[in-house]
């Protein structure tokens, strides 16, 4: 009996159909090079070998892929890799979890990742793409929805569906304008070149950041990156909500791309230990910098707060940035902000209010990070500079 059942534990891995290790790694190595050779196709604009790749009998499937392959044809792509993360083995199917990765030239240093599930079928001993589909929870790429035009400012590179040309062009325009009015706020290293989003609808916003648009329908502007240490930072990415950004004067948009601008300028130093209200604070600061906007002009919703009695008690918690929350709560949290970056600067300059960001930046945790800043660098608690913020208010809002 003893004998006979580890006979049959031998036996059964073949028995099941199992994949040993070695049959495991070959069908990835299969498949990295599938996908690399469908990679190197998209960089060398050669749609016939791009298609190649497909199972000819999958429906809809080769029209599909043709049209993305098409929508990419204007990007200025520096590089465009697959790296196959996983496979999962049926028989002659696999599904394999897959990192896209990809460079805009010019612009990024590092790469874009979007985490993609592409499936797999092998027909006469070939492996061929039966499917290729953002993974679960990620988001979507711009090209996925439509041609992309391309228009090259100066400093900025514009990437926009369903957007005219002159649209687009202003865009540019108003990053070009934005880029050195940040370096002339934010004295340390930053590529000083954005790259700006422009998609069709708050929907199609919603579905470039993996996100309901619900939450953004508000929202002129968002920029997407990970926080990260100075050159270890992805490529940021300026996205635009056309129905929030459209309907704001020129000043108005002029002051939304200076503060996404500040956003990727910043994102070296950014860090888990920065508060949004130093963040955000700091990229309306940048963006309101020298246009002579009174207190009054900045922060109409804290104001009528102040005024009826209600200063409030703390600096603005990362909960009331949220995109959906209450809009005049948001409001409020937005202009405390950027006058808790004011006071810092009036009392101890610029150099002062981007030291301290640096210095904030550069803890590893949220906890005491603002608090050791505050003493190293202007000799203040957290309670008395709190102290200070809400007269400021009072002195910059209550008259």
């Amino acid at each position: 009996m003893t004998a006979g059942l580890g006979v049959a534990a031998v036996l059964t891995p073949s028995l099941l159909g199992c994949a040993t290790p070695e049959a495991s790694d070959t069908v990835r190595r299969d498949v990295q090079r599938t996908l690399d050779a469908r990679a190197a196709a998209v960089l060398a604009h050669d749609e016939t070998a791009y298609l190649a790749h497909l199972a000819p009998e999958i429906t809809g499937l080769y029209a599909e892929e043709r049209r993305q392959f098409r929508n990419l044809a204007d990007v200025p792509l520096r590089s465009w890799t697959y790296r196959v993360v996983d496979v999962d083995r049926s028989g002659e199917q696999v599904t394999a979890h897959v990192e896209l990765r990809y460079r805009l030239a010019g612009y990024d240093h590092a790469p874009v990742t979007s985490q993609r599930q592409v499936r797999l079928g092998k027909r006469h001993g070939r492996w061929r793409v039966t499917a290729d589909d953002p993974a679960e929870g990620s988001a979507q790429q711009l090209w996925q929805q439509g041609r992309v035009r391309v228009v090259h400012g100066k400093r900025s590179l514009v990437l926009g569906v369903d957007q005219n040309a002159d649209r687009l062009k202003a865009l540019a325009d108003r990053a070009d304008r934005a880029v050195p009015a940040v370096s002339d706020a934010w004295p340390s290293p930053w590529p000083r070149r954005v790259v700006v989003l422009a998609p069709a609808s708050v929907e199609a916003l919603g579905a470039l950041l993996g996100a309901p648009a619900a939450g953004y329908r508000g929202i002129a502007a968002v920029t997407t990156g990970e926080t990260g240490r100075a050159g270890a930072v992805p490529a940021d990415r300026i996205l635009v909500n056309p129905s929030a950004y459209t309907v704001l004067s020129d000043f108005g948009q002029d002051a939304v791309l200076t503060h996404e601008t500040a956003h990727v300028a910043t994102r070296a130093y950014t860090s888990q230990a920065t508060p949004m209200w130093l963040s955000e604070g700091f990229a309306d600061w940048v963006a309101y910098r020298g246009t002579g906007r009174t207190a009054s002009q900045t922060a109409p919703e804290l104001q009528r707060a102040v005024r009826r009695g209600a200063v409030p008690a703390v600096l603005p918690r990362d909960g009331e940035f949220s995109f959906g929350a209450d809009a005049d709560g948001l409001a409020r949290a937005y202009e405390g902000g950027w006058l808790a970056c004011e006071l810092i600067a009036e009392r101890w300059g610029e150099r002062g209010l981007t030291g301290f960001y640096r210095a904030v930046g550069a803890g590893r945790t949220r906890a005491g990070a603002i608090e050791r800043a505050l003493v190293d660098q202007f000799g203040m608690t957290l309670e008395l500079f709190t102290v200070q913020w809400r007269a400021y208010l009072r002195e910059r809002l209550g008259g």
